[in-house]
């Protein structure tokens, strides 16, 4: 008989995540219109909001893993919960940019803590022979929130006012905290396993084993990033601008219809055989995209899209926690989620200069090659690890 998946522990942290990663796509949506609009902002404002949430959860990342490795993981969940509570609320208040600035560098931060420590408990609950598959359906919550969020917020702010949205999000805020903190949970899951490292390392924020796992999972998302971020510009150049939304909704839907089998996969016949088919869908996804003109191309690629973003992006995220030390579970997550914020903002940037100057369509293609660098990269380091045994 198989061991139990669906623990309270681990919905209680499926569902706090999902709540807080609903907040953050909410307000990625709202926020720019919010600052335009009620600050009398411009474009570069709106984009300050952003930039000053990622630094926040940027900085916070490495500290975060190395605080849930060397204390109490139960107390972390209660502190970064309250923290996320309060900054949700002072949205309310806000009157100037200069505020906004500060609450996003703050929400950032516990965010990045709060979000890590779910993921790590997450982990840490799950059975070790079906965890591949439990994390698989934990990143199914973040997926359906990055549809929901903004929808959601589009939704609030088209009938309501801006505070309604705020509002909305210290409720979400306040489900959060619930479901994270209603479930005791055992000290071997919560107590640190080892005595804390008083002296200062980098090895102390960043697990190594954890490394070249993250960073392949930060090419994907590298890659992801053009999609993310430059979607609705693209389909507003290809006349497709009202069908943005349904890409999004047929790329998260594909992504949980297929996470059950991509994960039993993972776990019963190993990695590769996710990893090097989740590169070729997500490569031929992109070429898809890049060749698209009408919205039937518009939604297969979506599907394609979700088919292979879907398999890579908790095939790496397990390999990650897999290859470090138990003891060392928060630091893995954290360097892992690290990787990819980075990674976010470099491609959000880099593929922003490549769509400027070759076009949406080039810079697609483009991220097919990373993706093609990536499962080369993927082929060595399995290669060698082979080799190690």
């Amino acid at each position: 008989m198989k061991p139990t998946l669906w623990t309270p522990e681990f919905l209680g942290m499926s569902f706090s995540s999902f709540f807080q990663y609903m907040t953050h796509y909410a307000l990625i949506t709202a926020l720019p219109i919010f600052v335009i609009e009620n600050l009398n902002g411009n474009d570069w404002s709106a984009g300050l909001a952003m930039t000053f949430f990622q630094i926040g959860a940027v900085l916070c990342r490495p500290l975060a893993g190395k605080w849930i490795d060397d204390y109490n993981k139960k107390k972390i969940l209660l502190l970064s919960a309250i923290v996320f509570l309060i900054t949700s609320i002072l949205y309310l208040c806000i009157d100037n940019l200069t505020f906004l600035l500060a609450i996003r560098l703050i929400h950032g931060a516990v965010f990045a803590i709060g979000t890590t420590t779910a993921a790590t408990v997450a982990a840490l609950v799950l059975p070790p022979q079906r965890k591949g598959e439990g994390i698989g359906y934990f990143a199914v919550f973040s997926n359906l929130a990055m549809v929901v969020g903004p929808f959601f917020s589009l939704l609030i702010i088209s009938y309501y006012q801006f505070n309604s949205l705020f509002a909305c999000c210290t409720l979400l805020a306040i489900a959060s905290f619930w479901c994270s903190n209603r479930k005791k949970l055992p000290n071997d899951i919560i107590l640190p396993v080892t005595k804390k490292d008083q002296t200062f390392k980098w090895t102390n924020f960043i697990e190594p084993n954890a490394l070249p796992m993250a960073l392949l999972g930060g090419l994907v998302f590298f890659a992801y990033a053009g999609v993310l971020v430059f979607m609705p510009l693209y389909a507003k150049m290809l006349d497709l601008t009202n069908y943005t939304s349904m890409f999004f909704a047929i790329f998260a839907i594909v992504i949980v219809i297929t996470r059950p089998i991509v994960g039993k996969l993972f776990d019963q016949s190993g990695p590769n055989f996710v990893v090097y088919p989740g590169f070729l869908i997500f490569l031929i996804g992109l070429v898809i995209l890049s060749q698209i003109s009408t919205l039937s191309g518009l939604l297969l690629a979506g599907a394609v899209l979700g088919i292979g973003f879907g398999a890579l992006s908790p095939a790496f995220q397990t390999l990650a926690i897999q290859h470090s030390p138990v003891a060392r579970s928060g630091v893995a997550t954290a360097t892992y989620f690290l990787a990819l914020d980075i990674s976010v903002g470099l491609g959000s940037f880099i593929l922003s200069l490549a769509a400027a100057q070759l076009g949406y369509r080039s810079m697609y293609l483009a991220s097919a090659c990373i993706l093609l660098l990536a499962s080369v990269l993927y082929y060595l380091l399995a290669k060698q690890s082979k080799k190690n045994r």
